[in-house]
């Protein structure tokens, strides 16, 4: 071998460099451990907030502390731990969330919330017709106001978008289509800018290496924040929009008349003949217990109802008592609260100075107990003076700057200061309502809404609450200072991981990996002796490359990932399985031991086999990487990495050793007494049995589909929609039972299983899927959590949402896709399994030049994946782990193709080097390629096999699906190239022969 010196250079320097990059994250997991004994020993019992809240106050402590010194050069903690490795979701935990950026709302603002009926019309019609189409919304919009329209109006029309805002852009003689390639520019620009926005929003959140990307031109933008605990709190700061507004208030002393007569109103639209309940003054505490004790309790009482029932008035009987606060409700009960006082009825009771009023809620409910001991969250309503336009006194963009501050109590406040414009508008509001009270209002909720006690100049104010916390005033200064979003952004699929679950995929990840490296090296050793120890070796060497690569990149280790990573490896010892193969069948043949490792490193021995195998697999990688999203793509990035760095440790690094071992005359025999007359001398008539292995092949195809088109296949959620909860009880759980149980919060009952341990529960529903907000996912989370209640202990609502350390019951992880994108992502995962079919047949076209190898490889392809896909049909109800088709499975799927390539390309390569010396290709020749291949077949099989059932066994429950998936296609792959693909490609190339 040549240029054995820069090799050298090269494997040291790049080893060094890993070792040195890796030494980051061992400096900063120390450090963290710290941090976590600290929290432990000042925090009494298991409290996931407060100990997440010391592990943070130590970190922040040590931040710009030297934790590292080289002598040279020394680190920070912060400068270690941006250069640490970058784990994902599911091994750090944390939120991954994938936004929509509204576009009906910015095409409703560029056309100044015009109320023109075809536009309004044509904007319904387009949002619902996106619920079941892949077209982008302006499109959807665009075709159903032609059709709305037919020529009456047109979109430049003053009344839609030839507003004086856009008149630079569109004046009234531009076409319908002129007009949409204008708001196509406006609606990438206001997706820029919220790109921009969200970033400087999660920029200073605090992770570790955030990570935000647009996908494509869809206006959606994905955020991965791993390690993030405080789930309720990310959630709020990605889709607030940031719209800040100042409004006048009604006190309560001027809306209790309206409550009173809106509550007999209410009371016969709801039928109820029950007497309206005597009011009492709700601002005491005592009044609150009473009004929440049985009686009022709206889950329970189903024979007196009216709005009294759900809202609890604020009454002032005295000056005293006047109030900007003027009801206050059960948060579960605040969606009944909003349809009722907007029934036309209700809302015709209003006198004319009340006839524009708007009902807010405040922004944090607070937690009241009554007299028997229940415990509510309460929280207020206030009574804004909106006018015919809804337009505030004051908007948002006055705002120069924000900060976090404290007030004169020491309580968190958030400081703003206004612009010129502001500073004059806010004094002349202040001036016209001394004694009166004025509202700050975000996102449509009411942060305060204190007393003006006299003019304030200077344009300085503060937006404060009572309970108000460091971390939200915090957050509140970055969406102000980040800027308001041009559109609201809704999450239309997330996925959370608790990072207790993390831990023990950690944990899981750790054990599996490290048996499946012993195994494969101690079977090295047993098969190849002194030979194995070498690729050993250079085994232990890669997986040095792939961590260096990952942590010198900044790629993400995700749990599929570190699968992705033991495949390869099993990938490397079969570069090494085939070399020296090709060594054994050359020193049998007689010649030197120099000469057979000459032949078996090079391109007519072995290279070719390798190349042709690693190039296949690749391809799938490269289009599971190009069409999957999250762990997926890590998994597909991981395996294109392995492979590359196998290729160069099993063919090069093997070398070295094996060369120095020649050289100083050492008697390599590349096996060991146990091993040495194995696979030796084999010669089966493979092609006689090709019809058993048809009619074998075609019952297990059959029987699967059957089964398919019968009992179907489990759909996970990120194909059909829906939430799914991992949650963790303190007992052994009846999944039945549980199913049941949660039928009445759900409407239906919803898909329950054992997932893991007994004591742990996989909950998927569909429940109000279709409706959006982040008020739905508090309501259905609730739901939940109601319909568990009975198991769950003394476990608080708080305790039990997903994010902070669990020391008990409570959400480990979450998941939720909408209908749209889970349309979306079937139609992609469709696409990959075509693409990389396609792109694997032209490949073997295009290397061994005859269209029967091509067919052969890829009918062992289809029958690989019809076989996996039958069983998972027929075992899906009796595996005690996830069999779902989702995202994970395709990737298990590709893998498989890929594997099945692998193997089959390397029999190939064999055959048509037989076949070169030979005028036609018999079944002699083949039997006998099939045959010197077999011994390599069943070795690699055998050792990824061995690694797959490693990780399948001490892996962590949310890969077992996945690696089911591998293990099955793995057999049905081993079997496929031996008795499908090779006597398909024979009965093709005789056919081929004979016309």
């Amino acid at each position: 071998m040549q240029n054995k010196g820069l090799i050298k250079l090269f494997a040291v320097l790049f080893g060094l460099v890993s070792l040195y990059q890796l030494s980051f994250t061992f400096f900063a997991n120390k450090v963290e451990d710290n941090a976590k004994v600290y929290a432990k020993e000042n925090v009494k019992g298991n409290n996931g907030r407060e100990l997440a809240k010391f592990e943070r106050k130590y970190l922040d402590s040590v931040s710009n502390k030297q934790v590292v010194d080289l002598g040279v050069t020394n680190y920070t903690f912060n400068e270690v731990r941006e250069r640490e490795m970058n784990l994902g979701l599911d091994l750090k935990g944390g939120i991954n969330a994938i936004l929509q950026v509204s576009v009906k709302d910015i095409l409703i603002a560029l056309a100044n919330k015009s109320n023109n009926t075809v536009f309004r019309s044509a904007l319904e019609k387009a949002s619902e017709a996106q619920k079941e189409s892949q077209e982008n919304y302006l499109d959807l919009f665009f075709n159903e106001f032609e059709t709305l329209s037919n020529g009456s109006v047109k979109l430049s029309d003053p009344a839609i978008f030839g507003t004086k805002s856009l008149r630079e852009k569109i004046d009234f003689n531009k076409t319908n289509t002129e007009v949409k390639e204008v708001l196509q520019q406006e609606i990438n620009t206001s997706i820029n800018t919220s790109f921009e926005v969200l970033r400087s929003r999660i920029d200073k959140f605090g992770v570790t290496q955030p990570s935000i990307q647009r996908i494509g031109t869809s206006g959606r933008i994905q955020i991965e924040l791993a390690g993030a605990k405080d789930i309720e709190r990310v959630t709020k700061l990605i889709t607030s929009t940031a719209e800040l507004q100042f409004w006048e208030v009604y006190t309560n002393a001027e809306i209790q008349n309206f409550f009173f007569a809106a509550n007999s109103k209410v009371a016969e639209l709801l039928k109820d003949d029950s007497s309206v309940e005597q009011v009492k003054d709700s601002t005491k505490t005592d009044d609150i217990d009473d009004l929440l004790g049985e009686s009022a309790d709206s889950t329970k009482v189903e024979n007196k109802k009216n709005l009294f029932t759900y809202l609890f008035p604020n009454v002032a009987q005295n000056q005293q008592q006047m109030s900007s606060l003027v009801a206050q409700a059960r948060v579960q009960d605040t969606a009944k609260v909003n349809s009722l006082l907007a029934e036309k009825s209700v809302r015709a009771l209003l006198p004319s100075n009340l006839k524009y009023v708007k009902f807010l809620w405040d922004y944090k409910a607070q937690a009241n107990t009554n007299a028997e001991g229940v415990t509510s969250e309460i929280i207020g309503l206030y009574a804004i003076k909106s006018n015919r336009n809804n337009k505030p006194a004051i908007d948002g963009d006055v705002i120069a700057d924000a900060n976090q501050d404290f007030d004169q109590m020491s309580k968190p406040v958030v400081s703003m200061l206004m612009n010129g414009t502001g500073t004059k508008k806010w004094a002349k509001m202040t001036g016209e309502n001394v004694g009166k009270f004025v509202a700050v209002v975000l996102d449509n909720y009411v942060y305060t809404a204190p007393v003006v006690n006299g003019v304030i100049a200077g344009g300085s104010t503060q937006i404060s609450g009572g309970t108000m916390t460091v971390e939200e005033a915090q957050d509140i200064s970055t969406v102000l200072k980040a800027g308001k979003l041009p559109a609201p952004a809704r999450i239309i699929q997330m996925e959370v991981v608790g990072p207790s679950l993390g831990q023990e995929s950690i944990d899981a990840s750790i054990w599996s990996f490290g048996l499946a490296i012993l195994l494969i090296l101690g079977w090295m050793i047993l098969y190849y002796g002194k030979a194995g120890l070498f690729s050993n070796i250079a085994l232990l060497v890669n997986i040095l490359f792939i961590f260096g690569w990952l942590v010198s990149f900044n790629a993400v280790l995700t749990l599929p990932g570190i699968a992705g990573i033991i495949l390869t490896i099993g990938m490397s010892v079969d570069a090494n399985v085939i070399i020296f193969e090709r060594i054994k069948e050359a020193l049998r043949g007689g010649k030197s031991l120099e000469t057979a490792v000459d032949e078996g490193f090079s391109f007519k021995g072995a290279l070719s086999a390798i190349i042709d195998a690693n190039i296949t697999t690749f391809l799938t990688g490269l289009i599971l990487f190009v069409f999957g999203t999250g762990p997926i793509k890590g998994f597909a990035y991981t395996l294109m990495l392995g492979i590359a760095t196998s290729l160069f440790t099993a063919i090069f690094i093997t070398r070295l050793f094996i060369d120095g071992a020649v050289n100083k005359g050492t008697n390599l025999t590349f096996n060991t007494n146990i091993s040495k007359n194995w696979f030796n001398s084999i010669s089966i008539e493979f092609l006689k049995k090709r019809k058993l292995a048809y009619i074998i092949s075609g019952f297990f195809i059959l029987a699967g589909l059957i089964s398919i088109f019968t009992l179907g296949l489990k759909q996970g959620v990120d194909f059909k929609g829906g939430r799914s909860y991992v949650v963790r009880f303190d007992q052994d759980m009846n999944a039945t039972e549980v199913a049941s149980s949660l039928k009445g919060a759900f409407q239906s009952a919803p898909e329950v299983k054992t997932y893991g341990s007994d004591n742990q529960l996989k909950i998927t529903t569909a429940f109000k899927i279709d409706e959006e907000g982040r008020e739905v996912d508090e309501l259905v989370q609730n739901s939940l959590y109601k319909g568990l209640k009975s198991y769950l202990g003394t476990t608080s609502y708080e305790d039990f949402k997903p994010g902070f350390e669990k020391a008990g019951s409570g959400i480990m992880s979450y998941m939720k896709v909408e209908p749209t994108i889970a349309d979306d992502i079937k139609k992609s995962a469709l696409w990959a399994v075509i693409g990389s079919l396609i792109v694997v047949f032209l490949y073997i076209l295009l290397r061994f030049r005859k269209m029967s190898y091509s067919i052969g490889a890829v009918a062992a392809v289809f029958h690989d994946v019809l076989v996996v896909l039958g069983v998972f049909s027929i075992f899906y109800k009796f595996m005690p782990f996830d069999m779902e088709i989702g995202q994970s499975f395709i990737a298990a799927i590709l893998t498989v193709v890929g594997y099945s390539l692998n193997d089959t390309v390397v029999i190939f390569d064999r055959i048509r080097e037989y076949a070169d010396n030979s005028n036609s290709l018999t079944a002699g020749l083949v039997d006998k390629a099939l045959s010197s291949t077999l011994g390599r077949t069943i070795n690699t099989s055998l050792t990824t096999l061995l690694v797959m059932l490693a990780i399948f066994f001490f892996g962590g429950d949310s890969i077992k699906g996945f690696m089911f998936a591998l293990i099955v296609g793995v057999v049905v792959g081993t079997y496929s190239s031996l008795f499908v693909a090779t006597p398909v490609m024979f009965d093709v190339s005789k056919k081929e022969d004979k016309e």
